[in-house]
C-alpha cells in the first residue's frame, strides 16, 4: 500500500470521530501514532488534506494525549510546508519582493525631494535642528535674492555659520537657537545690507559672525542712535560725578533751598561762555544756564 493510501485509510477513520460529542474516538489515539510513523510529503499532505483533519478531531475531541499529538503532527507538518517551496511560500515570497519594491520606491521618491531641496548633498550632518537651521540661514542670506559671482553660495555660508555656531555651544540648547535666531534677523534685516553683504564676499568671516554681539550687528541707523544715547549717558555720568563747586549763591527753584553744586562746561564754540550746570544738594534738582 503507498504512503497516500494509507494516509487516506486513515483519514477516512478520523473523519467519522470528528463529532461534536466527541464520540467514537476510542481508536484516535493508536490512528495518529500510525501516522507520526510515516514519511508524508508535501503531495501527500495536498492530496489527502490530512492536516484539516487532524485539526478538526483536536477541536472536537476531550481527550489530552490525542490533543497534545495532533498539535504535534500539525506543527511538524507546518514546518515541513514552510520549507517547502508551494503556493502559500510563493504568495509570501511574492508579497515580500513587492515591500521591498515600495519601500525602494519610497526611499528614492524621499532623496529625490531632499536633493531638489535642503541641504546639499555634502551637508556633514543629519540633525533635523542644524538642517533646519541651515536652511533657515540661506533664506535669510539669499533675502534679496542678489548673486555675488565668485564667492561661496547661500547655501555653504549657511553651512559654515551654522557649524560654527555649534562648536561654540557642542549641541543644539535654546543658547544654540537664539543665537541662530539672532544671525537670521540680522542678516534678513532690509536696513542692514552692509552685514549681509561683508558676509557674502568674506569680509566678515563664518566664525565672526558667529560671536559678534547684537551691537556690533546692528545697522547703521541703530548705531548711530546707540551712539547718541552712550555720549547723553556719558555726559549724565560726567556731570553726576564729577564734584562741582559747592555755593549758596544759587537758588533752586523746585525746593527753594540754596544748597547747591555747579559745574562749567564748555558745550559750544570756544568763543561762546561756557555752560553752567547746577544741582541742587536737597532734593537732587538739575538745570543749566549760560
Amino acid at each position: 500500500m503507498s504512503v497516500e493510501d494509507s494516509v487516506m485509510r486513515i483519514q477516512k477513520k478520523l473523519t467519522k470521530m470528528t463529532s461534536d460529542d466527541g464520540s467514537g474516538q476510542e481508536q484516535a489515539l493508536d490512528l495518529l501514532k500510525e501516522l507520526q510513523k510515516i514519511d508524508i510529503n508535501l503531495d501527500v499532505l495536498t492530496k489527502t488534506r490530512i492536516g484539516m483533519t487532524v485539526n478538526a478531531l483536536r477541536k472536537s475531541t476531550k481527550d489530552e494525549e490525542v490533543i497534545s499529538l495532533a498539535k504535534t503532527l500539525i506543527k511538524n507538518w507546518k514546518k515541513f510546508l514552510s520549507n517547502t517551496p508551494g503556493k502559500d511560500s510563493s504568495s509570501s515570497s511574492s508579497k515580500s519582493k513587492k515591500d521591498k519594491d515600495d519601500k525602494g520606491k519610497e526611499d528614492k521618491d524621499k532623496d529625490k525631494k531632499l536633493q531638489n531641496t535642503f541641504p546639499p548633498s555634502s551637508s556633514n550632518t543629519t540633525d533635523s535642528v542644524r538642517l533646519k537651521c541651515r536652511e533657515m540661514l540661506s533664506v535669510a542670506l539669499n533675502v534679496d535674492g542678489e548673486d555675488f559671482e565668485g564667492c561661496a553660495s547661500p547655501e555653504e555660508l549657511a553651512e559654515e555659520l551654522e557649524e560654527a555656531i555649534f562648536h561654540e555651544f557642542k549641541n543644539t540648547d535654546m543658547r544654540y537657537k537664539n543665537r541662530v535666531r539672532s544671525r537670521i534677523a540680522n542678516l534678513k534685516d532690509a536696513k542692514n545690507p552692509t552685514l549681509r553683504t561683508n558676509f557674502r564676499i568674506g569680509a566678515v568671516t563664518a566664525a565672526r559672525l558667529a560671536t559678534m554681539t547684537a551691537e556690533e550687528m546692528a545697522n547703521d541707523e541703530i548705531k548711530k542712535i546707540r551712539e547718541r544715547f552712550m555720549k547723553e549717558a556719558i555726559n549724565d555720568a560726567q556731570l553726576a560725578t564729577v564734584q562741582g563747586t559747592k555755593t549758596e549763591m544759587l537758588k533752586c527753584g523746585k525746593c527753594k533751598k540754596k544748597n547747591c553744586t555747579y559745574n562749567q562746561l564748555q558745550t559750544r564754540s570756544s568763543d561762546e561762555p561756557m555752560t553752567t550746570f547746577v544741582l541742587c544738594n536737597e532734593c537732587g534738582n538739575r538745570w543749566k544756564f549760560c
